[in-house]
């Protein structure tokens, strides 16, 4: 069977988790393989409207099994709130559905709190954290500084590396930050609460990945956050801490050996972004609210207002090269049903130059957008299933953004709900 990536294409936010949800009954398995309980999935099915920060987005599938990537920023905590929520919904979470790979590192109280800490350092130099531990949490990481989630089912292990990490940690605390830091009942108590918790549900998720490849299972990679967003790839610094690109779904699995036939890589119609940073195509003031508004603009985890502006298509042909995409769901185009015009950031002007490239991330702030427009529809088109429902001047904008980004546009969504999706 064919294994799957579905990754962001731009800055995040772009509908990755109504995507997986849509493509979850085509798959045996779903694996989230990066970042934590930073950015949020909202997923729409008969049981509500869900965002989901942690758990994968096959969660509310019948027979699919959900698994935690040691890639993963293992948040027990929001973790435990996210299961409680999902299962007031009437949704069955259980070890034989949720596996959590015993190599995943444990985010801690005092990434949280660090993170928190250094963005009130930071000042007006802040990069946007949304201050859910991720960055102390990955540098923790590289410096092997954590617990990983195995080690829960050794307390006397566990306990000994603790006290290790604990000292070293308070020390950060204290004596850069002034903070009070923790003691080491305070920790086991946390761990006791939320490690036991999901204890459970830990596994050597490598080996189960390695038998259901051999099984011929079909595997669906999630992705978090988008291209420009990743770690190596995106307009650094003001990115996530991990990679959240395809490429790197096999080592944030568990599953080095795994093949990926397909990357579905996720686009809005128009652009959208959390967080600091260049932004080019960005707009502002009234004819950003209406935007914002038409398309509920605010984020899945932190509420803020997300930045908004037309579609980039400088900026998405870099992250459809940058993903290795080779289909793209287009997302929320019913939400530029109320525009005459339908603007498109066509091309940048950078040093007086036009220019098609995607600029270097320190250049970025001096790029300029060059729009251009196209006739709009002005009609509702969320009762659209078929590519021959949309009016003339929505398909005429899809094969404009196809052929400027390089890739086939496979999915058009036209509204929030799982069955609001065209296939092309």
């Amino acid at each position: 069977m064919a294994n799957c990536a579905i990754v962001g294409i731009n800055w995040g936010d772009e509908g990755k988790g109504r995507m997986v949800d849509y493509l979850t009954n085509h798959y045996d398995i779903v694996v989230r393989y990066q970042g934590g309980g930073n950015a949020g999935h909202t997923v729409v099915n008969e049981k509500g409207k869900f965002a989901l920060h942690l758990l994968p987005s096959g969660i509310f599938r019948d027979g699919v099994v959900n698994i935690l990537g040691n890639g993963v920023a293992l948040d027990c905590e929001n973790l435990l709130s996210e299961m409680n929520t999902i299962r007031a919904a009437g949704v069955a979470i259980t070890p034989d559905n949720l596996k959590i790979s015993d190599r995943a590192s444990l985010l801690l109280p005092w990434h949280r709190e660090l993170d928190a800490l250094e963005e009130q350092r930071l000042k007006d130099k802040k990069y946007g954290s949304t201050k859910q531990g991720i960055a102390p949490f990955y540098s923790d990481k590289y410096q092997k500084k954590t617990l990983q989630a195995g080690e829960l089912l050794y307390p006397e292990y566990l306990e000994r590396h603790l006290a290790d990490l604990l000292e070293w940690k308070n020390l950060i605390l204290r004596e850069v930050y002034h903070a009070k830091g923790y003691t080491m009942d305070e920790m086991m108590a946390w761990l006791d609460q939320y490690g036991g918790a999901v204890k459970p549900y830990i596994q050597d998720t490598s080996r189960y990945l390695k038998e259901a490849q051999k099984a011929g299972k079909s595997i669906l990679f999630e992705a978090q956050l988008g291209a420009l967003r990743d770690l190596d790839y995106g307009i650094y610094p003001y990115t996530t801490s991990s990679n959240a690109v395809a490429a790197f779904a096999p080592v944030g699995s568990g599953l080095p050996s795994a093949r990926i036939d397909e990357v579905v890589g996720v686009v809005k119609a128009y652009s959208s972004c959390v967080g600091e940073g260049p932004f080019t195509c960005e707009w502002s003031g009234e004819e950003a609210e209406k935007l914002r508004e038409a398309g509920a603009e605010y984020g899945a985890k932190t509420g803020r207002p997300r930045r908004v502006g037309p579609i980039d298509l400088v900026a998405t042909r870099y992250g459809v090269e940058t993903q290795a995409a080779t289909a793209i769901a287009l997302t929320k185009l019913d939400v530029l049903s109320y525009l005459k015009e339908i603007p498109i950031c066509a091309h940048y002007e950078l040093d007086g130059q036009i220019t098609d490239e995607f600029p270097f991330p320190a250049r970025l702030p001096d790029a300029k957008p060059v729009f251009e427009t196209m006739p709009g529809w002005q009609c509702d088109i969320s009762a659209a299933r078929t590519w021959e429902d949309l009016p003339q001047a929505a398909r005429d904008y899809v094969e404009y953004v196809e052929k400027a980004i390089g890739c086939r546009i496979a999915y058009v969504s036209v509204g929030a709900e799982r069955e609001s999706i065209i296939l092309r």
